[in-house]
């Protein structure tokens, strides 16, 4: 039998193998900074559209009963009929009505403080009223 020789430079040393690990963490950490960012904006973004998709169907909503829902009967009137509301016609949204992308209920108050319409606010990050960057708060009377 022929006896194999070892290469002494065979393999990986633990220098090697500590700069390898060191140049993924530092790339990891800048990757993941940027996702975590991506994720705040597409949040925020989610808000605004599921109360823009609010106001459409409030919208709906008045149509069929001639007002709107009271800040009691909330935006579940649009998923189910409220007591001694004629001529409700709906659902009025696909499904159940959802919680922000914070998982906090929206909050809706009819007859609202800023015009007409009813003021339907997701506090952000924080679920805080007020704040800055991603805590600050979406509202349906602003448009962003």
């Amino acid at each position: 039998m022929k006896q194999r020789k070892r290469n002494p430079r065979a393999g990986v040393t633990l220098i090697e193998m500590l700069v390898v690990v060191t140049i993924i963490a530092l790339f990891a950490a800048l990757v993941g900074r940027n996702l975590f960012k991506q994720s705040d904006k597409a949040r925020v973004a989610a808000a605004r559209a599921q109360i823009e998709m609010f106001l459409g169907a409030l919208n709906l909503y008045k149509l069929d009963t001639g007002t709107l829902p009271t800040t009691e009967q909330g935006l579940q009137a649009l998923w189910r009929r409220p007591a001694d509301v004629p001529n409700w016609d709906g659902p009025y949204v696909e499904k159940e009505i959802p919680l922000d992308p914070w998982g906090r209920p929206y909050v809706y108050r009819f007859p609202g403080e800023h015009g007409e319409l009813p003021d339907i606010i997701s506090y952000g990050a924080d679920g805080k009223p007020g704040g800055e960057g991603i805590n600050a708060d979406i509202v349906s009377w602003k448009s962003q």
